[in-house]
């Protein structure tokens, strides 16, 4: 009767024992996959915020010398700017408004683009030397 048990609780043994080693592959695949698409999409916003930080920093030093009512109020916006960018949570990858504050950076970017009177996506040219996020 072992004999026989044997050979009939071997495909529910093997199924148990493939899927255990199905399991901790995956799960080790997973993480890989997990962090190397966490650091891209992580280095594609840090290059974003990069690039808005630089052009807001830019044009802060570039209307500094300008005392006009106009470019008090682009001042002011590129000041809003640069205090979203600066308050922006960069070391905590799971701060839940992370997205809805990025989108905040993104709206008042292009309004601060509109007020200077620039192509928020600066294309130039060909498509080759555009920055677009």
């Amino acid at each position: 009767a072992d004999l026989f048990e044997g050979i009939v609780m071997a495909e529910q043994r093997f199924h148990g024992e493939g899927y255990q080693e199905g399991y901790a592959e995956g799960s080790h695949a997973g993480m890989a996959e997990g962090r190397r698409y966490g650091a891209l999409h992580g280095a594609r916003i840090g290059s974003e915020i990069g690039c808005y930080l630089g052009f807001a920093l830019t044009w802060h030093c570039l209307l500094q010398k300008c005392t006009d009512e106009r470019n008090s109020k682009k001042m002011r916006a590129l000041d809003s700017l640069i205090g979203m960018i600066q308050k922006f949570p960069y070391e905590d990858p799971t701060y839940d408004k992370l997205q809805e504050d990025l989108e905040k950076i993104r709206g008042k970017f292009k309004q601060v683009c509109s007020m200077l009177n620039i192509q928020s996506d600066f294309r130039i040219g060909s498509e080759r030397s555009s920055l677009t996020f």
